[in-house]
């Protein structure tokens, strides 16, 4: 099956159903694995472990190459490093706005003419208006989830040459 589908920033490819999907190339800047990470479980393992190791700034992929792309990236800013949440998710620092801007333009490079992003933002540390301000536009449309709704998915497309954006 050909590789349509693009997750830049999959972690442990929690909000995947099938976390080894064949359309999917699944993209993260850590590969990592981590024991007993929760205190109630004895047996838990959390694994990081994408098909292609790379930063989200900077994709190693040709212009125009997936119809669909997945942007989750990291949310936190306050947390200490050795949390678990931080091991689980990853960090952002100070330039976390100039990070998430380049991060977009390259999801929305590597995708297709009239290509979908769905991009997904937990509002722990930073609200969701922060980021569009930062990245330069609002999604289409999008909804919030979650105990506290605080978790935006939005979808973005590619569009091309239409006037009436």
């Amino acid at each position: 099956m050909k590789k349509r589908i693009l997750d830049v920033t999959c972690g442990a490819r929690t909000i995947w159903f099938n976390k080894h999907h064949p359309a999917a190339i699944y993209c993260d800047n850590r590969c990592e694995s981590y024991q007993h990470l929760w205190k109630n479980s004895d047996d838990c393992t959390l694994d990081i472990d994408p098909d292609v190791l790379c930063d989200f700034t900077a994709l190693p992929f040709p212009d125009d190459s997936f119809s669909l792309v997945v942007f989750d990236p990291p949310h936190l800013t306050g947390a200490k490093e050795t949390s678990w949440l931080v091991k689980k998710y990853g960090k952002l620092d100070e330039s976390w706005p100039q990070m998430i801007h380049d991060g977009f333009r390259e999801c929305m490079r590597v995708l297709k003419p009239d290509g979908v992003l769905i991009f997904k933002w937990s509002e722990y540390d930073i609200p969701s208006e922060k980021v569009w301000k930062a990245i330069g536009e609002k999604p289409l449309f999008g909804h919030h989830s979650g105990k506290r709704s605080q978790t935006f998915w939005g979808c973005f497309m590619k569009l091309e040459g239409d006037e009436d954006q």
